[in-house]
């Protein structure tokens, strides 16, 4: 099993319960009043039952708090993706699809029972008053955040609040002998859906999304604009790992990529008549040639969008067989605070494939069908996917293409296992890597912030062995050096090394363009944007047969 994967999948459910909302949103239901709880002018035995225990109960009852405890209880019988949001998890969970929250501006990490400072958002809160990267916060007004076991949770906390509202920080810098103290007046902090956009060679760009919200599209047109004015003819555009969110977000970027009429989705259920979504127009980015990457843990809106592309063969879906979210959640509020998310239909790709995965067997097994395809050998060999003929369907070309469980791509690739060693495993698990790379370029931010492109830390970074440093580090915190193991990991030590380093200094326009040196799928992807393969050349064949000469 690929190492990231127990670190992803929590995530991925986490954020894929939220990522139908504003479909559901659009559908144009009449409940958006909200409601006050189970009663209505109809009697039921759940709210009969409540008012018995109420006016008979031996003893006083909360009935709130069983109400509260009873509905997650009773959305348990629908499908995975209905759920309940209690009130006090609202602001949390709308920042998220919003793209912004009020806060002070910086990105941190804690490592060794210390928060370290990583970034400081330009022209936030922070930056105003001159927070810098590698400070250590030690205080958030009258609660210490040093030596305590402190949590991410808990400093979120402290450092979040309502805008405008005053919060003292105290820091720790290097070359200071007493602590800094800072009075920030919080502020909107950006969630940013696009993490890069950056020039792999003079005529292909490469676009990183990791959500769906409200802002991504703007966000994306920034970055295809960048990437257009560098002369790029082609893009990239990398999914992976993106659990989906908004359909406002995605269907204003399929709609750059489609002629007028072309289908994006629609959508349907028992109660809700078929509505579709078609494209408009716009084209704006009609001239490029298209690549799209997805993996196992690209759900919802990412497979709308690769779905969209492959049915209408505007562009090439590379990478392994998406998640298979396709079912649309309505947020509607109650009267307390609290919303519930209610599934009331599925989305249909344009040739007509619901990707929705099976949850006949509940939403244990359902999450867990990840761990499955790995058992199963699907992330290596595509042959070990098996298809129902009754869910075959074709794109605008003639193409075969399967619902039943997400998006397969057009070409198929496998997980990268090259370089992996105990060895290894063994840093990884301790997160050496990142927190020497923190520590590095902590020591030498002088010098390498006169750094301003990826290449410039790679080749200054290769000079200085950072490799073999990081090895004595390592050993120092109880991992001997392993010359076998090492041999075998090297190469991917050496680049994550220089990635996190750069990250650490200018973001992650250092990071990626370093890290897709050793990026399997990526490498993949830019060889097949090299030999101007189109959709046309491979419409004699259906995506999963090309994707199964890929391996």
């Amino acid at each position: 099993m690929n190492k990231k994967t127990t670190l992803i999948i929590p995530l991925l459910i986490a954020v894929s319960v939220a990522s139908g909302i504003l479909i559901g949103n659009l559908l144009n239901r009449n409940s958006q009043q909200g409601f006050a709880g189970f009663g209505g002018e109809k009697p039921n035995k759940i709210s009969t039952i409540l008012q018995l225990v109420e006016q008979g109960y031996v003893d006083s009852v909360n009935t709130a708090s069983i109400i509260e405890k009873t509905i997650p209880e009773i959305l348990k019988n629908l499908d995975p993706h209905s759920t309940y949001i209690p009130a006090r998890d609202m602001q949390e969970v709308e920042e998220e699809m919003t793209g912004n929250f009020s806060g002070i501006g910086v990105q941190f990490s804690i490592m060794e029972d210390t928060v370290r400072v990583i970034e400081v958002i330009s022209g936030g809160p922070s930056s105003k008053v001159g927070i810098m990267p590698g400070d250590r916060i030690v205080r958030v007004n009258d609660s210490i955040v040093a030596g305590v076991n402190v949590v991410n949770s808990t400093v979120l906390s402290l450092l979040r609040g309502e805008k405008n509202t005053k919060v003292e920080v105290a820091v720790v810098r290097k070359g200071y002998n007493n602590e800094l103290e800072f009075e920030i007046s919080r502020g909107d902090i950006p969630i940013n859906s696009i993490d890069v956009s950056y020039m792999i060679d003079p005529e292909t760009g490469f676009i990183k999304i990791s959500r769906f919200a409200n802002k991504t599209y703007k966000e994306f047109m920034e970055g295809m604009e960048k990437l257009s004015d560098a002369g790029a003819k082609k893009v990239i555009i990398d999914l992976r790992q993106n659990p989906g969110g908004s359909l406002v977000g995605v269907l204003q970027m399929v709609d750059e990529f489609l002629e007028k009429d072309e289908p994006i989705l629609y959508t349907e259920g028992v109660n809700q008549p078929r509505k579709t979504y078609n494209a408009s127009g716009k084209n704006t980015w009609k001239n490029f040639q298209l690549y799209v990457m997805i993996d196992e843990f690209s759900a919802s809106a990412s497979e709308i969008f690769a779905g969209a592309i492959q049915d209408n063969d505007r562009g090439i879906v590379i990478g392994r067989r998406s998640f298979g979210k396709g079912l649309v959640q309505e947020q509607i509020p109650l009267a307390d605070g609290s919303a519930l998310r209610l599934t009331v239909a599925r989305f249909y790709t344009p040739s007509g494939r619901c990707i929705q995965s099976s949850y006949d067997n509940g939403s244990e097994d359902y999450y867990n069908n990840i761990y499955e395809r790995f058992h199963n050998m699907e992330q290596l060999v595509a042959d070990s996917i098996h298809f129902d003929d009754s869910l075959k369907y074709t794109t605008k070309s003639g193409r075969i293409v399967y619902g039943g469980g997400g998006i397969m791509p057009d070409f198929f690739v496998p997980v990268d296992t090259s370089g992996n060693s105990d060895y290894f495993n063994s840093i990884f698990r301790r997160g050496l890597i990142y927190s020497y790379a923190y520590s590095y370029a902590d020591e030498h931010r002088e010098t390498l912030s006169k750094f301003t492109r990826a290449d410039e830390f790679d080749e200054y970074l290769d000079k200085k062995n950072v490799l073999d440093e990081f090895v004595q580090y390592a050993a120092l915190k109880g991992i001997p050096r392993d010359n076998e193991d090492l041999k075998a990991s090297a190469k991917i030590m050496n680049a994550q090394i220089k990635a996190y380093i750069a990250r650490n200094i200018i973001g992650e326009e250092g990071f990626y363009p370093i890290i897709q040196k050793i990026d399997n799928s990526l490498l993949r992807a830019i060889e097949i944007s090299k030999q101007n393969l189109l959709v046309e050349n491979i419409r004699d064949t259906n995506s999963v047969t090309v994707a199964r000469k890929a391996d």
